[in-house]
């Protein structure tokens, strides 16, 4: 930070369309998490497997906590890190939708309440990429600087999060590109198109606060991104978890094949977000 020069503060703007965010996310999240067999009912589009719901729900469950925390930090610097990773989630996640409109549920005879909560969401994944985009444009124009880096972590620490970052993404643009060609060696249960992309837009966003991370070097600024980072992979085991062996509804088929690699490599790397996320929270509070 400059000499002599006031810390740069979060506008009241951005930390009301954080607090709104995170609002949003927990209400689109929980019903997934809690209830992942009835998204034919409670969401958007029907989900299949069950296991891809409740991952989503869970991902939304941990952004709700990066947003709520990160709307309550005074200094822009410690509240910045939601704002990257969650434009570029919202921004795909719009695309994705226009892009397989057919199958959400728009159409009037899937029934008034999974009619009413597509077009609820068609009109938040319209809007929030503006008024996030535009909010987020005039807090870069309020005057101040950053504070002084305060805990820089240890090399191996700052190098995890540049790997996680790096695998989320490579795999995040590979299935927002080719799903359904990306998806059968990578992923560890089966995914349409549809919710390839998806997750993908979510591996991307998520990869993008990884990247952050690494990048700013100063852990005290990202205690919000290590409570999500420990919420998402309690959360993503909880999920394995409870499908661990459970049928695909409509083929029948295990939904996790405890065999292939893919499930191993996918729960390790779970494992090593929660490590990350205990660590680097762990580091963020030691005094300067």
């Amino acid at each position: 930070m400059a000499q002599g020069r006031e810390v740069r503060r979060t506008t009241s703007a951005m930390r009301y369309v954080l607090f709104i965010a995170s609002a949003l996310v927990l209400i689109i999240g929980l019903p997934q998490f809690a209830l992942p067999g009835k998204t034919d009912t409670f969401f958007s589009w029907t989900v299949n497997p069950p296991l891809t719901a409740a991952f989503l729900g869970g991902a939304y469950l941990a952004a709700f906590l990066l947003e709520a925390t990160s709307a309550r930090k005074r200094m822009w610097a410690h509240a910045r890190i939601a704002v990257p990773g969650v434009f570029v989630f919202t921004t795909l996640t719009l695309v994705v939708t226009f892009i397989h409109r057919d199958k959400f549920h728009f159409d009037s005879t899937a029934g008034s309440l999974p009619w009413g909560i597509a077009w609820t969401w068609l009109i938040v994944y319209a809007t929030v990429p503006l008024i996030m985009g535009a909010t987020w444009l005039l807090q870069t124009r309020t005057g101040g600087a950053d504070p002084p880096r305060l805990a820089p972590p240890p090399p191996v620490l700052r190098i995890l999060f540049g790997f996680q970052a790096t695998v989320m993404l490579l795999l995040g643009a590979a299935l927002l590109i080719a799903p359904t060609s990306i998806a059968p060696s990578t992923w560890p249960w089966v995914l349409s198109a549809l919710t390839g992309r998806a997750i993908g837009a979510w591996l991307l966003g998520l990869g993008v606060a990884a990247a952050q991370v690494a990048w700013e070097n100063d852990f005290s600024r990202h205690q919000s991104a290590f409570v999500a980072y420990c919420a998402l992979a309690v959360l993503q085991l909880i999920a394995v978890a409870r499908f661990a062996t459970s049928t695909h509804p409509v083929t029948g088929a295990d939904v996790l094949d405890w065999g292939s690699p893919q499930i191993w490599l996918y729960v390790s790397f779970l494992l090593s977000l929660g490590v990350a996320g205990v660590w680097g929270w762990t580091f963020s509070k030691r005094p300067a």
